[in-house]
């Protein structure tokens, strides 16, 4: 299993930026590089606690399905999405959200197992644990931006 941490500073309130973090056509946005787009659950809108989605997108010329839950919501501070099914066979992404000055530090913690036992530990070194860490960034790069209000 592997696990990594991305932290980000904005400059909008923990409140903006947990709903926008939260909010699916962000979300959908913020992938568009993949083509991800919402085919079942919460199709518009903000997520809350106990709504799922399932996204597809296209990663390394494969198409991809992944459903994930709300399991954990505490507006403004923290929420979890897990997969509940995927391409993997563990992920879990936590999201902190802490007031910096007249800003938000998040703090993106992200654990995640491919499947398939020794090859997907491999898959993990070579690929994935350079790759997830990245989509992190670019999702926070363009949720920085629609805080901003340059794009929505």
């Amino acid at each position: 299993m592997t696990q990594f941490e991305v932290v980000t500073r904005f400059a909008v309130p923990p409140e903006r930026l947990f709903d926008l973090s939260l909010d699916v056509e962000v979300h959908t946005g913020s992938m568009a590089r993949s083509g991800e787009k919402v085919v079942g659950g919460v199709t518009s809108g903000g997520m809350r606690l106990g709504d799922t989605v399932t996204w597809q997108a296209r990663h390394f010329g494969l198409r991809w399905r992944l459903t994930s839950h709300i399991t954990a919501y505490d507006r403004p501070h923290h929420f979890v999405d897990e997969q509940v099914a995927g391409p993997f066979r563990h992920w879990r992404h936590d999201h902190h959200f802490a007031r910096d000055g007249d800003g938000t530090l998040m703090r993106d913690v992200v654990e995640f197992a491919a499947p398939f036992g020794p090859l997907g530990r491999v898959a993990e070194r070579l690929v994935l644990d350079r790759y997830m860490p990245r989509l992190i960034r670019l999702r926070n790069e363009h949720l920085g931006i629609v805080a901003s209000g340059t794009i929505s």
